[in-house]
């Protein structure tokens, strides 16, 4: 099974669900500690379903599902790319575990989605790293 991540920042909406479009994605995981903060705009998780990212994606035919436990927790630290490694490390079977049983209802493929528009500024990458390890097949939207 191939999963792809893709971060928001600095992309319009419809460009967004362009990139999505284009790999055929079918369910976005949202890899934020807090996807419900004020300040995303349109992509943050709204109260309303019908609103926010849920909203845009549904218009998209998109299926969402959030899975703080794979935010990152050491965002506000300069390490934080250290500490979200040695994190991932210890705990990172059992949450990629978590991820693909939570998937098992929704339809493929399935994109991780966070912040940075770049995976390299993000620690989407680092889960990847992880669920390659693990087997999967991971591709990164840029």
């Amino acid at each position: 099974m191939k999963y792809y991540t893709i971060g928001y920042g600095g992309r319009k909406p419809d460009d967004f669900i362009i990139l999505l479009k284009q790999k055929a994605v079918k369910t976005v995981v949202d890899v934020r500690l807090y996807p419900s903060s004020g300040s995303f705009g349109i992509y943050k998780k709204a109260k309303d379903p019908s609103k926010g990212v849920q909203g845009l994606l549904s218009t998209a035919k998109i299926e969402y599902i959030s899975m703080i436990e794979l935010g990152n927790n050491f965002m506000h630290y300069e390490n934080w790319r250290e500490l979200y490694q040695k994190f991932i490390e210890k705990v990172g079977d059992m949450l990629i575990e978590r991820l693909t049983t939570a998937l098992k209802t929704y339809p493929e493929p399935y994109c991780l989605m966070c912040c940075e528009k770049k995976a390299s500024d993000c620690h989407r990458e680092i889960i990847a790293d992880q669920m390659v390890k693990q087997g999967h097949e991971v591709e990164h939207i840029e």
